[in-house]
């Protein structure tokens, strides 16, 4: 996180960081920074109820420990939500993250998904939900549905964004029953941006990119695809590059820019986390999405 904050100080001379986390850890970006550059990074003085320092979430938390006073995730949370911030990024516990966000911004869907760019071949594609949400129903797919459009269309600049429903084949009547469910449901619904319902898409077209802008799929599915796809780079001798696609996701429906990178993040995947926040706040995507015309 340090090497990221570092090189997203460097590539974006307008950008402000507001460090939550050990004074330790803030201290040495600090000393790395040139001096005129200093005065662009503040730490977060808050602190636990009883004045103890704040908690951080481990990866082993549960995520209603984002709601416990004192944790870092919550205090960047309320960061945003004072408006000594204008987005979050993190790089911890995912479902603390999800949680503390929803608590602290509010949403517009019942479950707000977790958003991604992969570089396709043809394209970029917008994959959702990455791991947010792992048994969404028919009608919550919907809604990510409408959500991804909208996303694709503010963060990629399309007009008429593609939107496919992951499965194992492109009929109708393939995938289990939710799918097929959502499937009907979806070719009854007017997307925004002119968006359109191409119908079901298989896993190589979310590589390809050459069917659909977004694909939608559950948490759990796409999570897993997303590790696959990310492994498949390290086998063909190389990696997604931050440079081609951010290498983190955008939590889609609530009520302000939240951005979650890996946990194996390294410092150039972490400097494009908190690229794409500045650039999503910048965009004004947030009201973009929160606009109630948007959910249907």
């Amino acid at each position: 996180m340090v090497d990221g904050a570092l090189l997203a100080c460097s590539a974006d001379p307008d950008l402000r960081l507001v460090l939550v986390g050990p004074t330790s850890v803030a201290d040495e970006v600090l000393a790395a920074l040139p001096a005129a550059d200093r005065s662009r990074v503040s730490v977060a003085t808050a602190t636990r109820p009883d004045d103890g320092p704040l908690r951080a979430v481990e990866t082993a938390d549960g995520p209603l420990s984002a709601a416990r006073p004192g944790t870092t995730v919550g205090a960047a949370v309320d960061a945003v939500v004072h408006g000594y911030a204008d987005a979050v990024v993190s790089a911890g516990n995912s479902g603390a993250t999800v949680t503390a966000a929803v608590i602290g911004l509010g949403r517009v869907v019942r479950r707000p998904p977790l958003a991604c760019t992969l570089p396709g071949l043809d394209g970029p594609v917008v994959l959702l939900d990455v791991g947010a949400s792992v048994d969404p129903s028919p009608p919550v797919l919907v809604q990510h549905a409408v959500l991804g459009a909208a996303y694709a269309a503010a963060l990629l600049g399309l007009d008429h964004p593609r939107v496919g429903l992951l499965s194992i084949g492109t009929e109708a009547d393939k995938g289990d029953r939710w799918r097929r469910s959502a499937y009907g449901r979806l070719a009854g619904t007017a997307l925004p941006n002119g968006a359109e319902f191409v119908g079901n898409v298989e896993g190589y077209d979310v590589s390809r990119g050459a069917r659909a802008d977004v694909v939608v799929t559950d948490g759990f599915t796409g999570n897993v695809l997303l590790k696959g796809v990310e492994a498949a780079y390290v086998l063909a001798g190389g990696e997604m590059s931050a440079d081609t696609a951010p290498r983190a996701a955008a939590l889609l429906g609530i009520g302000g820019t939240v951005v979650v990178c890996h946990g194996e993040a390294n410092g150039p995947d972490f400097a494009s986390g908190i690229e794409l926040a500045a650039q999503l706040h910048r965009l004004g995507t947030t009201a973009r999405l929160w606009r109630s015309e948007v959910i249907t």
